[in-house]
């Protein structure tokens, strides 16, 4: 395809696939896309071994790498903090309200205690990321991207000095305008309907409004995403002047994927309304499927709220994998409460399939969608 992204990153189709999942990664890149692996929550080490599975299952084809580096936590401008010396500042009223739930499923609070090295960073803990992208420059990545704000000026010149990208989500052409003056290389426009961290601007609105503001700046290439599925909707995005779209829960459907039996069977029950949006998970606005869990932190007279980025990963991480652990085990409770991101789309997941065979159904509904409007314009 003739797209400045194909042209930029050697591939064949500007089918972009996030994932936590090493296969997935590969699955799409092997196939003519591009996969892009989620590096929150990995040491340099680890991802030295994900890069280099990736490298050995991807046949040469290209792929890249996402970190997230917040500009605002609560734990801005502060040294060495690590996930041990945040415990503290987690209120009483959080650690109960978590413990409640955990034993209204037969769950004891006490297995979802996370015993965490007395060196292990914060959540999303900026400098670890930056370390973390020092080693992946140890491997042929052809992209990286980050989430949550203007990348920090370490992160751009790091891939100025090694040829790489620098990709950037926004969600608001604010957002957009300020990125494309940081230097970024490539921006990712994510709409509301998106799982994970989004904003509130839809995506059918989102992509011409980014590509407005950032006409009179430069010329930076636009990846839409939030909410797309298929190729169809592929199509409609790149009708809009998008150089591309970037997903991420149509892969969570996948035999591939890092999620559980149980959420991909979850998933397909859903509608896009189960979709909600909420801080409770991570202490910023971020698309999750809803379930009991996410339910009675926003609903229950007695919740406490939402703490901020990043002291509610503490209250939430142990919690909800001891929920995946007790469902695995045939806690029909514990499934109601299971939960994890997903956008909009999920109301159109029906299966699972394979990666390669979601991006050959892209494709081929993509080809379907441009022949019908080349057939309405010879009518």
């Amino acid at each position: 395809m003739r797209s400045p992204v194909c042209d930029m990153l050697g591939i064949e189709f500007p089918l972009f696939a996030f994932s936590h999942c090493r296969d997935v990664v590969a699955a799409v890149s092997r196939a003519g896309g591009f996969g892009v692996l989620g590096a929150t929550g990995h040491s340099p080490d680890s991802i030295r071994r994900e890069l280099k599975w990736i490298d050995d299952h991807v046949d040469g084809k290209p792929y890249g790498l996402d970190v997230l580096v917040p500009e605002n936590m609560a734990t801005a401008g502060e040294k060495n903090v690590t996930y041990n010396s945040l415990k503290s500042r987690v209120p009483d009223a959080h650690r109960a309200f978590a413990a409640k739930l955990l034993e209204s499923i037969g769950v004891s609070p006490a297995s979802a205690e996370v015993e965490a090295p007395e060196d292990r960073p914060q959540p999303f803990d900026p400098e670890t990321a930056l370390r973390v992208l020092d080693a992946a420059f140890e491997h042929p990545i052809r992209m990286i991207a980050n989430a949550l704000g203007v990348p920090p000026p370490e992160m751009i010149e790091k891939g100025r000095a090694h040829g790489v990208p620098v990709a950037a989500l926004v969600g608001a052409r604010e957002h957009a305008i300020r990125q494309v003056s940081a230097g970024v290389d490539i921006l990712v426009a994510q709409g509301t309907e998106a799982g994970g961290h989004c904003g509130e601007v839809s995506t059918m609105v989102l992509i011409p409004e980014v590509l407005k503001a950032i006409k009179p700046i430069r010329d930076v290439p636009v990846l839409a995403a939030g909410g797309i599925m298929n190729g169809r909707q592929m199509a409609a995005c790149m009708a809009m002047c998008a150089a591309g779209v970037w997903t991420g829960s149509v892969w969570l459907a996948t035999v591939e994927s890092e999620t559980s039996e149980i959420f991909r069977q979850r998933m397909i029950e859903a509608s896009s309304r189960d979709a909600v949006r909420v801080r409770t998970r991570t202490g910023k606005p971020a698309r999750q499927l809803r379930s009991a869990w996410t339910e009675a932190w926003e609903r229950s007279p007695d919740s406490p709220g939402p703490l901020p980025m990043p002291l509610m990963t503490l209250v939430s991480e142990g919690a909800l994998r001891q929920v995946e652990r007790a469902a695995a085990a045939g806690n029909p409770k514990a499934r109601e409460m299971v939960t994890y991101f997903v956008g909009q789309g999920v109301g159109l997941i029906d299966s699972v399939r394979s990666a390669g065979q979601v991006v050959q159904e892209f494709k081929t509904e993509f080809l379907e969608a441009v022949e019908h409007m080349n057939e309405l314009l010879e009518a």
